[in-house]
């Protein structure tokens, strides 16, 4: 989308920090496109290391063009299925053969197919939950055991876990994805917890409804099962009934706070989930 791929170190006319997160080297996983994409490319901007992995290769090969088409940080992109564990330890690995560490993993990846409560399906439930809930799983436990070998003194490390407006509510049409957003809600508290002594913290951020391809394509498919009666219909009512500024989001949107939770401003924050969703919820 064009507006993935504007310049993302100015906000509202005002100047980002362009060196907020140089001699990090980040993993951010989902990043071919839309919000994990977007945060790539702004981390670089700020001087980070990253490494775009995602299963669509060639669209994180077009995301590591651009970054080392300009200034700030470089980039590798890394073909990766995050519900095999082999493969998320082999992405922390070229992480840290490309810049010799790891400092902050981003688990981004993530899918929704809607279906009405009554027609969820076992295939369905398992899709979802081993990609968003199980994959979150494995990049955070695959990334603090990379971190812990690293040794505590050179952290304190970075895990954060894209949620949602879902990991605090649920909407009858999206349940299976609800509950998987619940659970990295769940890890984002549980792991805090268990890796605090290891100088990881883990935080997260929970976008609402933002305009990428993935919403682009479950606004579809919400029209498919009857949901809403034409393309567009769910992002605007949602806006319009639900959105306390609204309006819809973009990636650019969410940007910021996930540099936030990467970067030094943060180090005194665990354990959190911090939503991005222009007051859809409230807690």
């Amino acid at each position: 989308m064009a507006c993935a791929m504007n310049s993302l170190n100015t906000i509202k006319g005002e100047t980002m920090d362009n060196n907020r997160l140089t001699g990090k080297n980040c993993l951010i996983t989902g990043a071919a496109r839309g919000m994990g994409a977007a945060v790539a490319e702004h981390y670089a901007e700020q001087g980070a290391n990253v490494c775009v992995a995602d299963l669509n290769i060639e669209g994180c090969e077009e995301v590591v063009k651009r970054i080392n088409g300009r200034d700030g940080g470089k980039a590798i992109a890394v073909k990766l299925n995050v519900t095999e564990r082999d493969q998320v330890k082999a992405a922390v690995q070229a992480t840290v053969d490309a810049f010799g560490s790891i400092n902050v993993m981003v688990n981004n990846a993530g899918i929704n197919k809607p279906l009405m409560f009554l027609d969820i399906t076992e295939e369905n439930w398992h899709q979802i939950m081993d990609v968003n809930a199980l994959g979150c799983l494995l990049g955070m436990q695959e990334a603090a055991k990379q971190m812990i070998a690293q040794g505590k003194e050179n952290g304190p490390y970075k895990i954060l876990n894209v949620g949602s407006i879902l990991s605090r509510q649920a909407f009858d049409d999206v349940v299976p994805y609800s509950c998987s957003k619940h659970a990295v809600l769940a890890m984002i508290n549980g792991g805090a917890k268990a890796l605090v002594d290891h100088n990881i913290t883990v935080n997260g951020y929970g976008p609402g409804v933002v305009r990428t391809e993935l919403w682009e394509q479950l606004d579809k498919d919400l029209v498919s099962i009857g949901k809403f009666d034409k393309q567009g219909q769910s992002m605007d009512e949602l806006a319009e009934k639900m959105i306390l500024m609204k309006r819809y989001s973009y990636p650019e949107d969410v940007v910021g706070t996930a540099s936030f939770l990467a970067s030094k401003e943060s180090d005194y924050m665990t354990g959190q989930l911090l939503m991005i969703d222009g007051g859809m919820i409230m807690q």
